[in-house]
C-alpha cells in the first residue's frame, strides 16, 4: 500500500508515536492503533495513570506543608513572640521588617509567583483550545465535503437509474407496440430497451455509492430502485439526514461529522469552563492577599483544590488522547482501509484508490464507466436511426421518440458528471484536508492544553502550600484595633468614631469638647480667653457673654493620655484669678 501523498506525519506525531508501551503487567506492547484491542487500552491506561501518580505527589507535597503550618508553626510561636517584639520596636511599630514581616512578605510573594504560572497557564490553554477546536473544525469541514461529493454521485446515479427505467416502462414499450409491423424498427427498438436495462444494471453495481439499496434481493436489473441515503446541501452547511433503513452506517462522512461536531462542542465549552474556573481563582487570590481578606483567601484555597484536582484529570485525559492521536496520524491508512472494510464491505482496490490516488493505478469503475458509456452510445445510435427509417412511416411514434432522446440525454449529462465526481482527485483532497486538520491543528492543541494542565497543576500546587501561611499571618480585627491605639489616641480618627463605647469607657473622665460646663471652664489646650462667669459679665463688659466659635482656635491634632490626666485635674480645681489676668491682657 503506497503512503498518502502531500501527507507526511509531523515531528511531534513521530516523537509521540515513538514513546514506550507498557500494559498493566509492565510488558512492552506494539504501538500501532488498534483502539478496540485491550492490550492497547492497557497501554493508553497506563501512559494515564502517570498523571494519578503526580497528584498523589502533589497531595504529599500540600500535605507537608499543611503539617508545617499548623504544628511547627504554632509551636515556635511562643519561642518568637519575645524576639518578633523586638523587631517590632525597632521598625518602629509597622511589624514589616521583623522576622514575622519577612515571613509574611516571603509566603505571599510565592503566592505572587504561582498565581502569574497560573495566568501563563490559562493563555497557553486558551491558545491550544483555540488550535484544537480549529482543527476539528477543519476535519468536520473536509468530511461534510466529501459526503457532498458521495451524495452527489448517490443522486446522479439514482436520477440516471430513473430515468433510463422510466423510458424503458414507458416510451420504449409504446415504440415496440407501434412497430409491430416493422421488424427493422421493431429490432432497433428491443436494442434499446436491452442497452438501458444493461445500463441500469451497471449503474447499479457501483459500491461507492451508499445509496444503491435494491428492493427485490439484490438481482441487478432494472427493477433495483434508488434510495438516497443522503440530501445535497452547499458543504458549508450538515446535510439532512435521511436514512435508508433503520441502521446507519457509522463510517459515514455525514454522520461522523455530525457526532464530530457536537461532541466538539461540549469539549470546547467545558475547557472554557475550565480556564474561567482557574482565572477566577487566581485574580481573588491576588484580591485577597491584596485586602488581606482572611475569608477571602479560605473560600480560594477551596476552589483551588477542585482546580488541582481537575488540573491532573485532564493532564492524564490529554496525555492519552495525545498518544493514540499520535498512533493514528503516523499510519492512517492502514486503519481506515481495515475498518471501512470490516464495516462497509467495500472492497480494499477502492479504498485504496480512494485514499492514494496514484497515477500509476487505475480507476476500478474504470471498467463500468467504459462499457456503460458505449451501451448510451449504441441507444444514441439506434434511436437515430429509428428518427431518419421509421418516422416518417409512422408519425404517431415521433412523441415517444422524443421522449426516449430527452431521456438520454440528461442520462449522459448525468453519466458526465458522475465519471467526474468518481476521479480520486476531490475525495482525496477532502481525506489529505481531514488529515491535516486533525494531525496537525488538533496535535497541537492537545499539546498546548497539555502544557497548560501541567502548569495549571503545579501553580495550584505552590498556592495550596503558600495560602493556609499567608492567611493565617494576617492580623485579625483586635489586632489591629490595638495596634491602631498604640499608634494614635486621637479622638478625632476613624478608629475613635467606630469605637464610641470602647473609648468612652476608657476616658470616662473627658467632657465634651464643646461643652460648657460653668464658670471658668476652659477648652483642653486652647489658647481662647475662659467664658467669665456671670458675675463678671454684670461688671459692664456684657461682650463676654457670648464669644463667637470662629474665633477660637482648633484643638491640637493629637495628645497623649498624661495630658489627659493632667488637663483632668486642673479642670477639678479651675483658678479665676489666672482667667483674669489673661482677660486683663
Amino acid at each position: 500500500m503506497e503512503t498518502v501523498p502531500s501527507y507526511s506525519p509531523s515531528i511531534w506525531v513521530r516523537v509521540c508515536h515513538a514513546l514506550p508501551r507498557l500494559d498493566l503487567t509492565m510488558q512492552m506492547r506494539d504501538n500501532s492503533f488498534v483502539p478496540d484491542s485491550w492490550e492497547y487500552q492497557q497501554t493508553l491506561l497506563v501512559l494515564s495513570s502517570l498523571s494519578a501518580i503526580a497528584l498523589i505527589f502533589s497531595l504529599l507535597v500540600v500535605l507537608a506543608f499543611l503539617v508545617h503550618y499548623c504544628c511547627c508553626h504554632r509551636s515556635d510561636s511562643g519561642n518568637t513572640s519575645d524576639e518578633e517584639e523586638e523587631d517590632d520596636d525597632a521598625s518602629g511599630g509597622h511589624g514589616y521588617s521583623g522576622r514575622k514581616g519577612r515571613g509574611i512578605c516571603c509566603v505571599t510573594w510565592v503566592s505572587v509567583a504561582a498565581v502569574t504560572l497560573c495566568c501563563v497557564a490559562i493563555g497557553v490553554g486558551f491558545y491550544g483550545n483555540s488550535e484544537a477546536n480549529d482543527g476539528m473544525y477543519q476535519l468536520t469541514s473536509s468530511l461534510l465535503t466529501a459526503n457532498y461529493t458521495l451524495a452527489s454521485i448517490d443522486l446522479l446515479v439514482a436520477d440516471s437509474v430513473a430515468g433510463l427505467q422510466q423510458s424503458i416502462s414507458g416510451p420504449l414499450t409504446t415504440m415496440e407496440d407501434l412497430f409491430t409491423g416493422n421488424k427493422p424498427a421493431l429490432v432497433s427498438t428491443r436494442s434499446c430497451r436491452r442497452l438501458s436495462e444493461r445500463v441500469v444494471s451497471l449503474l447499479s453495481s457501483l459500491t461507492l455509492a451508499r445509496g444503491l439499496v435494491p428492493t427485490d434481493g439484490g438481482t441487478g436489473n432494472g427493477s433495483d430502485t434508488i434510495i438516497g441515503v443522503l440530501t445535497p446541501a452547499p458543504p458549508s452547511i450538515a446535510p439532512t439526514l435521511t436514512p435508508a433503513s433503520s441502521t446507519q452506517g457509522p463510517f459515514s462522512p455525514g454522520w461522523a461529522a455530525n457526532t464530530l461536531m457536537v461532541n466538539e462542542d461540549y469539549r470546547w465549552l467545558s475547557y472554557v469552563l475550565l480556564l474561567l474556573l482557574d482565572l477566577v481563582v487566581c485574580l481573588f487570590i491576588l484580591l485577597g492577599l491584596a485586602k488581606q481578606a482572611r475569608w477571602l483567601l479560605i473560600l480560594m484555597t477551596v476552589l483551588a483544590w477542585l482546580a488541582l484536582f481537575l488540573s491532573w484529570g485532564s493532564l492524564g485525559l490529554e496525555t492519552a488522547t495525545v498518544v493514540a492521536l499520535s498512533d493514528f496520524c503516523f499510519d492512517p491508512n492502514t486503519f481506515v482501509l481495515n475498518s471501512t472494510n470490516f464495516n462497509t464491505g467495500t472492497s480494499t482496490d477502492i479504498l485504496d484508490y480512494y485514499l492514494t490516488c496514484s497515477r500509476r493505478m487505475n480507476s476500478p469503475f474504470q471498467q463500468l464507466l467504459t462499457q456503460s458509456q458505449r451501451a448510451l452510445s449504441s441507444i444514441h445510435s439506434h434511436l437515430s436511426n429509428l428518427e431518419r427509417d421509421a418516422l416518417p412511416r409512422f408519425p404517431k411514434a415521433e412523441r415517444s421518440l422524443r421522449d426516449v432522446q430527452q431521456i438520454l440525454n440528461s442520462t449522459e449529462g448525468n453519466f458526465h458528471q458522475l465519471v467526474a465526481s468518481l476521479n480520486c482527485r476531490g475525495l482525496n483532497k477532502d481525506y489529505i484536508d481531514s488529515l491535516k486538520g486533525l494531525c496537525f491543528d488538533g496535535m497541537e492543541g492537545l499539546l498546548y492544553l497539555s502544557l497548560y494542565s501541567f502548569l495549571s497543576a503545579l501553580a495550584f500546587t505552590a498556592i495550596l502550600c503558600s495560602l493556609p501561611g499567608a492567611w493565617r499571618s494576617f492580623a485579625g480585627d483586635s489586632e489591629e484595633y490595638e495596634d491602631s491605639d498604640s499608634e494614635s489616641e486621637d479622638p478625632f480618627t476613624s478608629h475613635q468614631a467606630r469605637r464610641p463605647t470602647a473609648m468612652g469607657s476608657q476616658r470616662g473622665a473627658l467632657p465634651p469638647f464643646y461643652s460648657y460646663q460653668g464658670a471658668g471652664w476652659t477648652p483642653p489646650f486652647s489658647s481662647a480667653p475662659p467664658l467669665p462667669t456671670q458675675n463678671a459679665s454684670s461688671n459692664g463688659n456684657p461682650g463676654y457673654e457670648s464669644l463667637p466659635l470662629i474665633d477660637r482656635q482648633s484643638p491640637p491634632p493629637s495628645y497623649s493620655p498624661s495630658m489627659l490626666t493632667g488637663y483632668g485635674g486642673s479642670q477639678s480645681n479651675p483658678n479665676p484669678a489666672h482667667s483674669r489676668s489673661l482677660y486683663s491682657r
